[in-house]
C-alpha cells in the first residue's frame, strides 16, 4: 500500500512523453556477424579482475577517500553477476515502476537521426538498446542504425542477447555484444559513433571521469553524450525521503526480491555517494562536451537526472 501511494504521488507530479577490471577486450564495430558475437559471447569465460587501465587524464577524480573504491570494483564484478537474471524486475520495484517509463523517455530526448551509430555502455540487459532501436524503426523508418552494447559483466549481457534473441535486429546485424570496459574502451576507434550512452552505470565506476574522457574520445565530432543516472533529489522534504528510502527500503526489498541485502546495501552506498547533478554537469563540461542550460534534466525531482548534450565540432 505504502509503495502504490507513493508511486501514483511520483507519476502524477511529472507527465512524460511517451559496471571494474578489464576483462575480454572490446570487439572492433562491427566485427564479424551478429551470431559469431553472441555465441563467442556466450562462451566467454568469467570475468576476472586485473588493474584498469589508464584511458586518459582530463579531470580530477570525482570521488574521495571517503568512497572505497574496491567496493565498487565488488559491485561491477559480484553484485551484477548475483542478480542479472532478476536485475530489471528488481529495479522496476525500486523505481516504483518508474524505470521503464524514465529510459523511454530518455530514448526520445535523445533524437536520434536515422543511421545513427549508437555505443550503448553498461547496457548489458539491453532495456535502451532495445528502445532505441524501435525508436529508429517508428519514428525515423530506418532499418540501418545499429547499436553496440557494451558491458563488462558477462552474465548481464547474456541477459539481453536471450531478450532479444530471434529479433530481426539480431539477424540483421544492427545489434552487436561486448565485454569490456567503459573507463577503456580501447579497441573503439577514436571519432567512430553517432551516440555515446550510458545509463544508470556511472554511478558504479570507480573512476567516471575516465569513462568520460573515453566518451569523448570515441564520439565523433558533433555527436551526442547522453546519460541517464539516478539523482539527488531536491527539496528538503523529498530529498529526506529519498534518502531514507535508499538507506532502509533499497536493502529490504533486494533481500524480498533478490535474497540478497548485502548487495543492494552496497548498491544504495553507490548510488548516494555519486556526486550530485550539478557537479557531475560541471565534470561532463569538463571532459570537453556541451551541454545546453543548466546540463541536466530532473525526472521525479530528481530520482533520476538525463545528461544530454554533445561533442564540439
Amino acid at each position: 500500500m505504502i509503495l502504490t501511494t507513493i508511486r501514483s504521488s511520483l507519476y502524477r507530479a511529472s507527465s512524460f512523453n511517451a559496471r571494474v577490471a578489464v576483462a575480454a577486450p572490446l570487439l572492433h564495430w562491427p566485427s564479424g556477424s551478429a551470431g559469431q558475437l553472441l555465441r563467442a559471447m556466450s562462451s566467454a569465460s568469467s570475468p576476472t579482475q586485473k588493474p584498469l587501465q589508464s584511458a586518459s587524464t582530463l579531470t580530477k577524480p570525482l570521488y574521495g577517500d571517503e568512497v572505497p573504491i574496491s567496493e565498487k570494483e565488488e559491485i561491477m564484478s559480484d553484485v551484477y553477476c548475483k542478480v542479472a537474471d532478476r536485475y530489471d524486475a528488481v529495479t522496476d520495484v525500486i523505481s516504483l515502476w518508474m524505470n521503464k517509463p524514465w529510459k523511454q523517455r530518455f530514448v526520445q530526448q535523445i533524437q536520434a537521426k536515422p543511421g545513427d551509430k549508437m555505443l550503448d555502455v553498461a547496457g548489458g540487459t539491453c532495456e535502451v538498446a532495445k528502445r532505441y532501436l524501435q525508436y529508429q524503426d517508428s519514428v525515423n523508418n530506418d532499418q540501418t542504425s545499429s547499436v553496440h552494447v557494451v558491458d563488462f559483466n558477462k552474465n548481464m549481457l547474456l541477459v539481453g542477447q536471450r531478450r532479444l534473441a530471434g529479433s530481426d535486429w539480431i539477424r540483421n546485424g544492427r545489434i552487436t555484444f561486448a565485454q569490456g570496459n567503459a573507463e577503456d574502451l580501447r579497441d573503439v576507434p577514436d571519432n567512430s559513433v553517432d551516440i555515446y550512452c550510458i545509463s544508470a552505470g556511472m554511478h558504479n565506476l570507480p573512476h567516471p571521469e575516465k569513462a568520460l574522457s573515453e566518451a569523448y574520445r570515441v564520439l565523433r565530432p558533433g555527436g551526442k553524450f547522453a546519460c541517464l543516472e539516478y539523482g539527488h533529489t531536491e527539496g528538503m522534504v523529498i530529498g529526506a525521503v529519498s534518502r531514507w528510502y535508499w538507506d532502509n527500503v533499497v536493502p529490504v526489498l533486494g533481500q524480498l526480491l533478490a535474497n540478497d541485502r548485502a548487495s543492494y546495501e552496497r548498491l544504495a552506498r553507490s548510488v548516494r555517494t555519486f556526486p550530485s547533478q550539478q557537479q557531475f554537469a560541471q565534470a561532463i563540461r569538463n571532459a570537453g562536451f556541451h551541454l545546453p542550460g543548466k546540463g541536466y534534466e530532473l525526472y521525479q525531482w530528481g530520482m533520476m537526472v538525463a545528461y544530454i548534450g554533445s561533442k564540439k565540432v
